[in-house]
Formats: structure tokens, C-alpha cells, sequence
């Protein structure tokens, strides 16, 4: 018999979120869902490993169905997993719907705000000042800085290949992009890549990692004391403070010395300066401090671990990889790394196996949501304030038109590969929906994109036989415990 939690969801034209105050009374409360057997006063909260904190979500899901509660200390938190529900969730930010109030708080406490964790008209004004600094034109005219800052990355692994040295690749993609995010963001080369032992990416992981592991304890003890981890956050937080508005008077100052750089700024921080000192533009340098920070915090591990996730596919799937190699090689042809952004459209297999890779290894599995005023979810009424976990990537499990869709298949996001691959309808969560749709997506594929096709036109990654074996990690973003993966040169 199939299991109930498996079975596709019949299709609804209906709204599946709506106010409470809209139309009948819903039908169940919150206290009459389906909940995972716990423990008295503490709930479920021995249950929720940090690490794997996801994983027993989905687990719960697949047992319990697509929504359900579960409580830690008393606290009712509700777990969703329908994709209409989660689109219309979505589509109802940032009015009715906002991100879990704890994670924006715990963002705040650990750095400066910026649109990650603004909501309401605040979110709307600082959305505006960053979709001003991430469009494509912008990204253009850092393409070529992004190219070169790839050429190094190839460099580094040829003279490793060369002298027979193991290439750390994740490690090795974590400091690119870093070096890559830095640079668009703040218009700095911090050469992380080749730099280890730099401060700047020591004090981020700092802060990246204290985040993580707040946002899975229960209880806010740091806010009634600090522990040494505490203090040294807090600490890495302020000078990370100090370099960037060290890195805006830059910006400031290269901006007077050439005017031409306010009609075309060259990186994130010059467009996020010139916003903000346009008159009347009611920005302050705190919200470009915190965005040019938020931006390097979004885009970081996002990218290497995407980028990390794929290749792990890619060595166990030959086939897929001799295809991704094929397009490298017609598309750059004698240049080693990609020089023009408008070949990015070239590489349609490679689009297809990041989009599958994104699908079964999201680096954001799940977002927290939180209604401003009691909604109705499938006819239950859910209070104000209620955290609502949304399962983004087993709602795909969940309800999808996929052909075999547990295995790795980029050919099924090619346009008349399977019935209905071009379907609206199989529409991925990996850069979040509706109103606070990523604003980076379009960085992010461009990153993805020039990194994997120079490393297909440059080399075979083959999996790596002494490798332990790979396991799903939830620090902030969903991680690779390791990357299986040796770099071969091509000949």
C-alpha cells in the first residue's frame, strides 16, 4: 500500500493560505495536527539534532503528512510541506506572511541588519537599494574581474596537479567565492584562495558559525550571559563592521575621483553608495553596511556548496558529466575560463544539472515563516506568531510529475526531454518565491556557471575511492560533510 505521505496531492485551484478573517471558519486547530511522539515539558526537542536538523523534518513529514506540529519547551512550531502552500506562503510576503522573527533577531544580534532580515516597508525601501547594486548590468561589469578571479582558481589547480598535491576542492570553491563575493560586493581582492589564514574570511566563518548553531538552540542563553564563542562573535561581528565602512570611504573616494562610476558603478558597494547618497533617498551607510555584509554571508557557502553538491553528482554519473565536459568544450573553445557573460545562455546542459542538483541537494532545504495574523493552512487555523518550517525540498519529493525522481537526471529540464518539462508547475524553491524572490539569483547562476565550465573544459573530477561517505549537514546551509572529488587534468 502506498504510503499516504508519498502520494501525490490532488490538484486545487484554491488558494491553500488565506487570511482567517477571509471566508468560513477553518475546520481543525493547530492543537488537533498530527505531532511526533516527545517527551513532557521539553516536547521533541531531543529529537532535533543540529546537524541533521532537516532530515528529521522530512523524516516526520514522510510519516506524518504535509502538515503537522511538533513542540520544543512547550513552544508549538508547524511544519508544511504542500507546494501550494508553500507558493502561496510565498506569494503573501511581506503583508501577511514574514521570516520566522527568532532567525531575523538572531541575524540582527549577530550583525547589521540588512533585506535578509528587514520586513514590512523597511524590507521594501532596503529591497531597493539592493536590487539597485545586483542587476544584471552590474554583474556585467564585474564579469571580467569574475573571469580572472576564476583564471586564478584554475591556476591554483593546475600547480597542484603539477606537483601532485591532493586539491581540497570544496575548500578551494569556498575561498573563490568568497573572493568572488568580496569583490562585487565591496570592490576588494582579499585573495582568500591563496591566503588561508586570512582575517576577514576567519572573522565571517566566526559569525556564520555562531549563527548556525543559535538558530538550533532552544533556549537564547546568550542573552542573559556570553560565553567565550559568544565573545568572540561579537567580536569578529564589529570588525567586520570596520572594514566595511572602511571599504565604503573607499568607495567614496574612488567615486569623487571618477564621476562616470555613479551612471556605471563597477561593484556592489560603489551602486549601494550611490544609491544612498542620492537626495531623498531616506538611506543611512548603516543599511549599506549591512546589506554589503548580508550580501556576503547569502552568497558564500550558497554557491561553493551548490557548486560542491553538483560535482558530488557528476563523478557518480559519468554520462552526465562527459555531457557537461561536450558543452564546456564547444561553448569556451580555446579559452580556458569563460570571457563573455552573454555565452552564460550557451551552456544549457550545465543550467539543467545545477537545476537538478538543486532540486535533490538544496543548500536551503527549508525557510521559516511566520504570519502577522492568523491564517488558514488546508482549512487549520494557524495563530499569529506561529513558526511555520517549510519544506522546500520534500515538497518536491512530495508532490511532482517527475519521471523517476529520486535519480539525477539534468536531461528532465530540457525542453522536450519527459512529459511536461517545461511545466510551470515543476518550479523549484532554491532561490526562494514570490515577492522576496532572491535578488542574487542572477550572480549566483553566473558564479555557478563559469566555475563548472572551466573546470569540465579544464579537468575530469572522478570520485575519490579513499573518500569517507558524503553525508547531509545542516550549518546555516545545507553542507557536504565532504567532497569525494579528485581533479584529473584533461589532455
Amino acid at each position: 500500500m502506498m504510503d499516504r505521505a508519498r502520494m501525490p496531492l490532488p490538484v486545487t485551484l484554491n488558494p491553500a493560505v488565506r487570511p482567517a478573517a477571509e471566508g468560513p471558519p477553518a475546520a481543525r486547530r493547530v492543537h488537533e495536527l498530527p505531532k511526533p511522539k516527545g517527551e513532557p515539558v521539553i516536547g521533541n526537542m531531543r529529537q532535533l539534532d543540529g546537524l541533521r536538523f532537516h532530515a528529521t523534518l522530512e523524516n516526520w513529514a514522510r510519516e506524518l503528512g504535509p502538515l503537522y506540529r511538533f513542540t520544543v519547551l512547550n513552544r508549538t512550531m508547524v511544519v508544511a510541506s504542500s507546494r501550494p502552500a508553500l507558493t502561496a506562503l510565498m506569494r503573501e510576503r511581506p503583508d501577511l506572511i514574514r521570516r520566522g522573527s527568532r532567525t531575523s533577531v538572531m541575524m540582527e544580534e549577530a550583525i547589521t541588519p540588512g533585506v535578509f532580515s528587514a520586513e514590512g516597508e523597511d524590507w521594501r525601501q532596503q529591497r531597493k537599494l539592493v536590487m539597485r547594486a545586483l542587476t544584471p548590468e552590474v554583474v556585467h561589469n564585474f564579469f571580467p574581474t569574475l573571469a580572472a578571479l576564476t583564471e586564478r582558481l584554475r591556476l591554483r589547480w593546475v600547480a597542484a596537479a603539477e606537483a601532485g598535491r591532493k586539491i581540497d576542492v570544496l575548500r578551494d570553491l569556498k575561498a573563490w567565492t568568497l573572493d568572488v563575493t568580496i569583490g562585487l560586493a565591496m570592490g576588494h581582492d582579499i585573495d582568500t584562495l591563496q591566503n588561508e589564514h586570512n582575517p576577514l574570511q576567519r572573522d565571517i566563518e566566526t559569525v556564520f558559525e555562531r549563527i548556525a548553531r543559535r538558530l538550533t538552540t532552544p533556549v537564547p542563553y546568550w542573552r542573559l550571559f556570553r560565553l567565550a564563542v559568544d565573545r568572540e562573535s561579537d567580536a569578529a561581528a564589529q570588525r567586520i563592521s570596520d572594514a566595511v565602512a572602511g571599504f565604503i570611504a573607499n568607495a567614496r573616494a574612488r567615486i569623487a575621483a571618477n564621476p562616470a562610476l555613479r551612471a556605471k558603478p563597477s561593484n556592489m558597494l560603489e551602486a549601494l553608495v550611490v544609491a544612498r547618497d542620492e537626495p531623498g533617498s531616506g538611506f543611512t551607510d548603516e543599511a549599506v553596511i549591512g546589506n554589503a555584509i548580508t550580501m556576503v554571508f547569502a552568497g558564500e557557502d550558497t554557491t561553493s556548496n551548490t557548486i560542491g553538491w553538483l560535482l558530488d553528482f557528476l563523478v557518480r554519473h559519468p554520462d552526465c558529466n562527459a555531457a557537461v565536459a561536450r558543452e564546456a568544450d564547444a561553448v569556451l573553445g580555446a579559452d580556458k575560463v569563460l570571457q563573455d557573460y552573454r555565452l552564460l545562455d550557451s551552456l544549457p546542459y550545465l543550467d539543467a544539472a545545477l537545476r537538478e542538483g538543486m532540486r535533490l541537494k538544496p543548500v536551503a532545504p527549508f525557510m521559516i515563516l511566520e504570519p502577522v495574523a492568523d491564517i488558514v493552512i488546508d482549512d487549520t487555523l494557524i495563530p499569529a506568531g506561529t513558526p511555520i518550517f517549510t519544506l522546500l525540498r520534500h515538497s518536491f519529493e512530495r508532490d511532482n510529475t517527475l519521471v523517476e525522481p529520486e535519480l539525477f537526471r539534468p536531461e528532465r529540464w530540457l525542453a522536450g526531454s519527459e512529459p511536461g518539462a517545461d511545466d510551470p508547475a515543476r518550479k523549484l524553491f532554491p532561490f526562494g518565491g514570490g515577492p522576496r524572490f532572491c535578488p542574487g539569483r542572477y550572480l549566483a547562476m553566473a558564479e555557478m556557471k563559469i566555475a563548472v565550465s572551466m573546470l569540465a573544459h579544464q579537468f575530469t573530477p572522478v570520485l575519490d575511492p579513499g573518500a569517507p561517505a558524503v553525508e547531509e549537514r545542516f550549518t546555516f546551509t545545507m553542507t557536504p560533510s565532504v567532497l569525494p572529488v579528485l581533479l584529473q587534468p584533461r589532455r
